[in-house]
């Protein structure tokens, strides 16, 4: 279930990442490097995401990769993910946060939202930062759109942040299984 759950979020969250190569006459090589920064982003996303510390420094490498062309604020966003998956960094999630917020990436928003109203990563709750995020959420296009809802969003990111179940041991395949 967990897996399945995974699987449709990054799903959802792929369309953030999808642009169109508008270049009018473009020779085809804009059309391949935004297939391979769609590829970049959705395997970092995987690897953040099952939390598999040996995939993290991967998954870092194709975030860096993919950063150049990134305009909406993902690269940061999951740069952040990265972080807290890694073990909190407050400040460093917060400037990545605050870059991808200002790009307009609306899961950056609420999680910053989150951040501030818990208080998640932080000591204290700053309720008017919080709803300086709420309603910076609200001008956003998607919100303006109705989808995501700002609800779903903080479900979301509360389940992007939610510690990973732990890997099973990669032992044989066959033990106990084949015989």
């Amino acid at each position: 279930m967990k897996n399945a759950l995974v699987i449709g979020l990054l799903v959802v969250l792929g369309g953030c990442a999808s642009q169109p190569c508008d270049q009018y006459g473009s020779d085809g090589s804009c059309r391949a490097e935004r297939l391979l920064y769609q590829n970049d982003l959705l395997q970092a996303k995987i690897l953040i995401s099952i939390g598999d510390e040996n995939g993290y420094e991967l998954a870092n490498a194709l975030l860096e990769r993919s950063a150049r062309l990134d305009e909406r604020g993902e690269t940061e966003f999951y740069q952040a993910l990265l972080l807290i998956r890694q073990g909190p960094q407050p400040e460093q999630v917060l400037r990545l946060l605050e870059q991808a917020s200002a790009k307009g990436h609306p899961h950056a928003v609420a999680l910053l939202y989150k951040i501030y109203q818990e208080p998640y990563l932080l000591d204290e709750r700053n309720a008017v930062k919080a709803e300086e995020y709420r309603q910076a959420y609200a001008g956003l296009d998607v919100a303006q759109s109705g989808y995501p809802s700002f609800e779903k969003a903080l479900e979301l990111i509360s389940q992007l942040v939610e510690p990973p179940p732990p890997l099973p041991e990669r032992g044989d395949p066959c033990t106990n299984q084949c015989l």
